[in-house]
């Protein structure tokens, strides 16, 4: 059934529902950049906090500093890093500026040093070892307190001897060389390491040499005014009592050198010596004993022998036991006699062999020394070694030696001196030599042949053979007429007993004779030579 349309309708359309406005929601995204903004503002504010002043440091070299990577640090606690490494405008020195953090900020006074840690392999010092693996790094010592700001600073070559947190002082020794010594030496106490050499100041070149040391606490307290000190910078080698006396500190010594002292027990009670003490620097033990002597009677001698082998330091001795030392040998010219000398200066030590107070106090040196040379004492030059021809000044009390008076010259005493030990041999040997020399022997062995000869042909002579078989016969006609006399007079008289020890003693006598005739046949040269091996 089909359907109709509606009809048209005039009415109007009908009116729109009434709309609602609604507010946006709150949207999450937008907190994403706020909280990066709050982030970004932290972190600046501590970075800015936190980053300290721009240090800047100059170095004669900038091996092994790199930018962004190097650090200062202080007991291996990072105070800044480096930003940037330049050269200076005249490109004499490298310009490191370094950032430091706000821990590093309190290290910026003037009292403060730096210097790069490096591996360090030299023959006295083996350190930055760990820097092959982590790298170079700028260390820093603070020094004391009390130190201006500073943010300019020049760099060290090397490590300070002293730092600001280690306690101790430092002193200087005076010498005239200093051998095999550099910074970083050791300084022995009783063979153990107690310090180390700072370094040395020649000065004008002109006088002493300066050596500066620093002696760890509590080791510092040993240093005091009777302390001495000396060089044990390599090998002693030397002849003592017939055999060969090696001597060295320790390994480390032989290669860089070293700085040895002791305290002797007279210092026991003195007071410590204060920072920057001046001390004398010896060049051997020895020396430095013989200096800590108190009584020193200085004593000259003169030699016209040869003093080779007698050098400054070799001994004085007395019946073998030294008692003082040589301080210097020098030849004296005298050009108006022409003639020449040698002057040997030492000192005798009375306290090697005498403790203190054993000394007579109402008797002087001189006046003792006086009273030895009337006895004959004198000064010789002994032989200390005839296979290194080394000598010394002995001495000793020659068989009548008169008495001569002691001469002085300033404060030294001169004894009278005398040539000895090796050189009276060689003296006495060359006068055998000069008085054989004059010997004629082709003469005197022409004459010896001619007297030999003669004396052969006169044991030899048939009369002389006569003469002693007329003298046996003799004998025996005697032997037999005191027989006869014997029976005549009983076997028991005096007479007989006084007969008989004749009798024994002439057949002794003959008997010699014999022989005797008998060996000079055989051997006429025995007359000139005396008997003993053909």
């Amino acid at each position: 059934m089909p359907v109709e349309p509606p009809a048209p309708s005039n009415a109007p359309p009908p009116a729109p529902p009434p709309a609602h406005l609604r507010r946006p929601r709150f949207s999450f995204v937008w907190l994403v950049p706020l909280v990066a903004a709050i982030i970004a503002a932290y972190l600046g504010y501590r970075t800015v906090l936190q980053e300290g002043p721009l240090l800047t440091i100059t170095f004669t070299s900038g091996d092994d500093i790199m930018a962004g990577q190097t650090q200062v640090k202080y007991k291996a606690v990072a105070l800044g890093t480096v930003e940037s490494v330049d050269l200076s405008h005249d490109n004499s020195q490298v310009v490191v500026r370094v950032r430091m953090n706000n821990v590093g900020t309190r290290f910026l006074n003037a009292h403060a040093r730096f210097w790069v840690v490096r591996p360090n392999f030299t023959a006295g010092n083996l350190s930055g070892l760990s820097t092959l693996v982590s790298g170079a790094y700028i260390a820093v010592d603070p020094g004391l307190p009390g130190g201006q700001y500073q943010d300019h600073f020049t760099g060290l070559e090397g490590p300070p001897g002293v730092r600001s947190d280690e306690p101790g002082q430092t002193y200087q020794l005076r010498t005239g060389t200093i051998g095999s010594l550099a910074a970083g030496s050791p300084v022995f106490y009783r063979d153990i390491i107690v310090g180390e050499v700072l370094g040395y100041d020649i000065g004008n070149g002109l006088g002493p040499v300066t050596v500066n040391i620093f002696v760890r606490a509590p080791f510092d307290h040993l240093i005091r005014p009777q302390s001495r000190f000396w060089k044990s910078s390599g090998i002693t080698a030397q002849l003592q009592n017939g055999g060969f006396h090696i001597e060295f500190q320790s390994l480390q010594a032989i290669i860089s050198g070293g700085v040895t002292f002791d305290l002797p027990f007279s210092g026991a009670n003195s007071a410590p010596s204060p920072n920057n003490t001046v001390f004398p620097l010896y060049n051997t033990y020895d020396d430095a004993q013989s200096a800590g002597y108190q009584n020193q009677i200085p004593v000259i001698a003169y030699f016209t022998s040869s003093v080779a082998g007698l050098a400054r330091g070799a001994p004085v001795d007395v019946l073998g036991i030294q008692v003082g030392v040589v301080k210097s040998v020098k030849l004296i010219i005298d050009p108006y006699a022409g003639k020449a000398k040698a002057r040997v200066f030492m000192n005798i030590q009375p306290e090697r062999v005498l403790e203190p107070g054993q000394f007579p106090k109402n008797l002087r040196p001189d006046q003792v020394l006086q009273k030895m040379v009337n006895q004959g004492l004198r000064a010789e030059l002994g032989t200390v070694s005839y296979v290194t021809g080394q000598k010394d000044i002995t001495l000793a009390w020659i068989a009548g030696a008169k008495p001569a008076p002691l001469a002085r010259e300033g404060d030294a005493l001169v004894l009278p001196s005398q040539s000895g030990g090796l050189d009276d041999i060689i003296n006495s040997v060359a006068g055998i030599s000069n008085n054989l020399s004059k010997v004629d022997f082709n003469k005197l062995s022409s004459n010896l042949n001619k007297l030999v000869v003669t004396a052969n042909g006169t044991l030899g002579n048939p009369q002389i053979k006569q003469n002693l078989a007329e003298l046996n016969k003799t004998l025996r006609a005697a032997n037999e007429t005191l027989q006869t006399m014997t029976q005549t007079y009983g076997d028991d008289s005096n007479f007989q007993r006084n007969l008989n020890l004749l009798m024994s003693q002439a057949n002794d006598a003959l008997r010699s004779i014999r022989l005797l005739a008998d060996y000079l046949n055989l051997h006429p040269q025995a007359l000139l030579l005396g008997r003993g091996n053909p």
